[in-house]
């Protein structure tokens, strides 16, 4: 079997590493084996919270409804109850979205949701 001297192999894989390492402070910048477990570390953070922030997202809309449901006499869970008994399909980022920007329009969901309700 011939020789195989992985010198280019080894530098362009290395240097691939330092790159994305770049911006770190102290050696987690520049050297190799010390860069390396940084950039893996902070890859399986970027994962995590990539899912993370999906949860967080949601927690945000639904504390935007919650204040809009009560200025209208009504907690969060009642009010998305109405809605799905008056079989109304709007998930919580359109409705988070209105409650900011359109009041008149949630304040029309609010009374469909009365409605279904039997309030």
């Amino acid at each position: 079997m011939p020789r195989v001297k992985r010198g280019v192999t080894a530098r362009t894989a290395h240097k691939k590493v330092l790159q994305k390492a770049k911006g770190f402070r102290g050696r987690r910048k520049n050297v190799f084996r010390i860069a390396n477990e940084a950039v893996m570390r902070a890859g399986q953070y970027a994962y995590r919270d990539r899912r993370d922030r999906k949860g967080e997202f949601r927690a945000l809309w639904i504390a935007r409804i919650n204040a809009a449901a009560r200025e209208h006499g009504m907690s969060y869970s009642v009010f998305m109850n109405g809605l799905k008994k008056a079989a109304v399909e709007v998930d919580r980022k359109v409705l988070a979205d209105i409650a900011v920007l359109d009041k008149p329009a949630f304040s029309k969901f609010v009374e469909r949701a009365k409605a279904s309700l039997g309030a």
